[in-house]
C-alpha cells in the first residue's frame, strides 16, 4: 500500500471520527454524520477503504455515545461496512444517483431490521426516523462533495489509486 493511500485513509478516517461527533438526536447516541467521510472515501479510493472507514467511523461514533447498545454496535460496524461496500461498487459504475438512494434507504430502513429481533418493534419504530434524516444528510453531503473532489484527488494522484 502506498503512502498516498495510507495518508488518504487516515485522513477520511479522522473525518469520520469528526463526523461521529456530529449527532443526529436519536433513541441510541450512535446516530450521526460518520458515513459521509466513508461515502467519500468510497468514491474517491474504493469499496475496501470506503468499508473500513464505515465501520471505523460507527465504533468511534458509538464510543463517543456511550456504546448505548454495547456489542451489538460490533454488529452495526459490519452493516455498514457493507452498505458502503455496495455503495461504492454501485458508484464506480456511474450509477451515482441510484446509489446514494441506495445508501439512505438500506442504512435508514433494512439495516435497523436485525434489531426488531432483539429489541423489539418499538425500538425499530423510534430509531427508523432519525436513521432516515442522518442518512439522508450523509448521502446529501457525499452527493455535493465528491463530484468536487475528484479533481482534487486526481491532481494529488488519486488516478494510481483508483479510475472512475
Amino acid at each position: 500500500m502506498s503512502a498516498k493511500r495510507i495518508s488518504w485513509l487516515a485522513l477520511f478516517i479522522a473525518l469520520s471520527v469528526v463526523g461521529g461527533m456530529i449527532k443526529v438526536p436519536a433513541v441510541v447516541a450512535s446516530v450521526a454524520l460518520d458515513s459521509f467521510p466513508a461515502l467519500l472515501a468510497a468514491g474517491l479510493l474504493g469499496a475496501g477503504p470506503g468499508a473500513l472507514v464505515a465501520a471505523l467511523g460507527h465504533l468511534t461514533s458509538a464510543l463517543i455515545g456511550g456504546m448505548p447498545m454495547g456489542p451489538l454496535h460490533a454488529l452495526i460496524a459490519v452493516e455498514m461496512a457493507m452498505v458502503i461496500w455496495l455503495f461504492a461498487k454501485m458508484y464506480q459504475s456511474s450509477k451515482r444517483v441510484l446509489a446514494i438512494a441506495f445508501f439512505v434507504l438500506l442504512n435508514g430502513l433494512i439495516l435497523p431490521l436485525p434489531f426488531i429481533f432483539v429489541m423489539g418493534w418499538g425500538f425499530y419504530t423510534a430509531m427508523v426516523p432519525s436513521l432516515l434524516i442522518a442518512s439522508a444528510l450523509n448521502g446529501i453531503l457525499a452527493w455535493v462533495a465528491l463530484p468536487r473532489l475528484l479533481p482534487i484527488a486526481d491532481k494529488f494522484g488519486r488516478s494510481d489509486v483508483l479510475k472512475v
